[in-house]
């Protein structure tokens, strides 16, 4: 049901599903992503966070008393604490930034909207993300969701993916085709 039209696979994208149709029948979609965008906003900012859930070193215990006082801090409840608490039980917690980012395209799809993947060198300011979403409605004709992430090796520019189009406006890009431009020269 879910799956269908989308493109989420592996565990991230069954996990996704799951929650998805969970959310879905119980017509919470929009308090779900609400608070995995919470629990992915705290892992963007927490790198402790965020060796807790990708080191294997802590125990699935350790993990799951930690995760679990770190969304009850956060008022996360209902399906997405669950959600996170069963994620941290199976040992999965290394891909739940992947889960959260395919249960947002369930939900794009869902919603008739696009996912557009970008990557930019620094963090984009509210108003560059609603440039960019504004930007890419007019030329694709329907709204579009971002999945924004940081990537300093860009130096520069963005990196736009939209199904199989990509734009590469990258200043790493550019610089590596000036050196293969200056190689063809001498």
């Amino acid at each position: 049901m879910a799956a269908q039209g989308s493109t989420v696979e592996g565990v991230s994208g069954r996990y996704a599903t799951a929650l998805f149709e969970l959310a879905l029948e119980a017509n919470s979609l929009d308090d779900v992503s609400t608070d995995l965008d919470a629990f992915q906003g705290m892992l963007d900012v927490s790198a402790d966070l965020m060796r807790l859930v990708r080191s294997p070193v802590f125990s699935a215990d350790d993990q799951n008393r930690a995760v679990n006082a770190v969304i009850e801090k956060a008022g996360i409840t209902g399906l997405a604490a669950n959600f996170v608490g069963l994620v941290a039980q199976n040992r999965r917690l290394f891909v739940i930034s992947d889960m959260i980012r395919d249960y947002r395209k369930l939900l794009s799809a869902h919603r008739g909207e696009l996912t557009a993947e970008v990557a930019s060198a620094e963090t984009l300011s509210d108003d560059q993300v609603a440039a960019l979403k504004e930007a890419l409605k007019e030329k694709m004709g329907r709204d579009v969701q971002l999945d924004a992430s940081v990537d300093p090796a860009l130096l520069g520019g963005l990196v736009v993916k939209v199904g199989s189009r990509m734009i590469d406006t990258s200043l790493r890009t550019k610089l590596n085709n000036l050196k293969i431009a200056m190689k063809e020269v001498g």
